[in-house]
């Protein structure tokens, strides 16, 4: 029995991964989250009794703690998915995520390249390293197009430099010195245990506490969705079948722009949770429905237009695609958020309560 490390592994997508990994492999896999506001043990809390399953809590910017991992655990794998994420923070405080987005990076990719070079032949080819981006290094595409494999790199936000910043040090660190690494790229993500600073579950916790829903710009910013228990299934395909040196392309063939996204939620919390089963509502005449929530807001500074993903390569090479169409992502998504309320109210208490982000005020001027 092999085992993996999984970084950023209490986080949105690392915790769905690890409950994949957990079921579709033999691996022992060890969780290494530095548990800020986003990671919580609470999304892992279905698999802390797994003799498989470990946890480490540390900074992947440590490279003697990585070094130490790699050498107690000699992982097959090491799966990178630790990341500030939310690019209305990056506005407000880019520093943090040039240190774990990219600094953070380097720190595993060294550690990595030191650790493989002592391994024995056949342990050395096994390994992979897997760094997990985002489709946001690409920049901003028109009316029409999407991203490939081969998009040169144009990123519009401090999250996304950091992101891309990291990419091109994965590169590097193969091409310099061989170490067996990949790159996904994916689309946006949505599903079960995503935290609530991100559009779809802060659009249906605001919504069912009959809290305004805010829309940025005129709503019609395209993202294409991918729902995270496909984009687990990648990672893993990639993980299994990938050549190094090579970068993936993983998306959900779901474009919406946001304003029809939102219409989409708010249609089905009428079905899934009418107004008059909901006691926020008692006694208000103003909200005949969820959609009257919706309030447009001052746009995000340097927001990108529209985001597509040309997911032919992995499907190609590799034989994936999602197995999920939007419509029924989004209803597995809301009655997951439905029926797990008190998981919402553990991961934000006392360190966020939905507020706007973003310096919105400050970059303007």
């Amino acid at each position: 029995m092999g085992s993996m490390i999984v970084t950023g592994g209490a986080g949105f997508i690392g915790a769905n991964f690890v409950r994949l990994a957990l079921a579709r492999t033999p691996h022992r896999v060890i969780v290494l989250d530095k548990l800020t506001y986003a990671g919580n043990l609470e999304s892992l809390r279905d698999v802390e009794r797994d003799p498989r399953y470990a946890f480490v809590r540390g900074d992947i910017c440590d490279g003697a703690l990585v070094a130490r991992l790699l050498a107690e655990h000699r992982p097959t794998w090491l799966v990178n998915f630790a990341a500030e994420s939310h690019v209305d923070r990056s506005i407000d405080g880019p520093g943090a995520f040039v240190q774990t987005n990219t600094v953070g990076a380097f720190e595993l990719l060294d550690a990595s390249r030191r650790w493989v070079a002592t391994l024995p032949e056949s342990e050395r080819r096994a390994f992979r390293f897997l760094h997990v981006s985002t489709d946001e290094v690409y920049g901003t595409l028109g009316p029409t197009g999407t991203f490939s494999e081969g998009t040169p790199y144009a990123p519009n936000s401090p999250y996304a430099a950091s992101k891309a910043g990291a990419d091109h040090l994965v590169r590097a660190y193969h091409e310099t010195y061989g170490l067996p690494a990949l790159i996904t790229n994916c689309s946006n993500n949505y599903g079960p245990f995503q935290y609530p600073e991100k559009l779809i579950p802060l659009v249906l916790l605001n919504a069912l506490e009959g809290k305004p829903l805010p829309i940025y710009g005129d709503g019609l910013n395209v993202r294409d969705w991918l729902y995270v228990e496909d984009h687990c299934d990648g990672i893993l395909r990639v993980l299994e079948r990938g050549v190094p040196g090579e970068k993936y392309n993983i998306g959900g063939h779901g474009e919406r722009t946001n304003l029809a996204l939102v219409d989409t939620l708010c249609a089905l919390l009428d079905e899934l949770r009418p107004l008059a089963d909901n006691p926020a509502f008692a006694g208000r005449s103003d909200v005949r429905r969820y959609g009257d929530l919706k309030t447009f807001v001052a746009d995000r500074p340097g927001h990108d237009r529209r985001y597509a993903i040309d997911a032919t390569k992995i499907t190609r090479e590799l034989g994936w695609r999602p197995r999920h169409a939007v419509e029924d992502g989004l209803r597995a998504t809301v009655r997951w958020y439905l029926d797990h309320r008190d998981w919402c109210s553990a991961v934000q208490q006392g360190k966020y309560a939905r507020e706007r982000l973003g310096g919105v005020a400050e970059a303007a001027r």
